[in-house]
């Protein structure tokens, strides 16, 4: 089982890069030509990380890490990152999309909610891409 989740929680981080790119692409498109802003294209980016998120917790509480906060996580670099970076990291990135994607759903013009998704889903993406762990990650391997 433990196996199964950890192919679909790599599987679904291709679908949520390529749901983020294709969502930033869309706004910034959006942004720059002031054209209409597109709400269905910016749920795809944040409904694609929430399905992440949702899947990526209960992998981390199958794995029990939850349990292995100490003094010793901190000084070994591998279980640091498993069990501090990557999750607080993309916790806070799923946090800049979802405050992105409601504050242009409440905003009044087209060109402030493409601005508020493009910059918001960009800072969300970079965070995402700086705590995939590259190396391990079993879509490459």
């Amino acid at each position: 089982m433990l196996t199964g989740m950890k192919h679909l929680h790599s599987t679904l981080a291709i679908i949520l890069l390529a749901a983020l790119v294709i969502s930033i692409i869309i706004t910034a498109v959006n942004y720059f030509k002031a054209k209409p802003y597109n709400r269905k294209v910016a749920l795809i980016g944040f409904i694609s990380a929430h399905l992440q998120l949702l899947i990526g917790l209960i992998y981390f509480f199958t794995l029990k890490y939850y349990t292995m906060f100490s003094a010793g996580t901190m000084k070994s670099s591998e279980l640091r990152f498993k069990v501090i970076e990557h999750p607080l990291t993309m916790i806070i990135a799923i946090v800049l999309i979802t405050i992105g994607y409601s504050k242009a759903k409440k905003a009044k013009e087209d060109y402030a909610a493409n601005q508020k998704v493009f910059i918001m889903y960009t800072i969300g993406l970079i965070l995402i891409l700086s705590r995939i762990p590259w190396s391990t990650w079993s879509i490459l391997n």
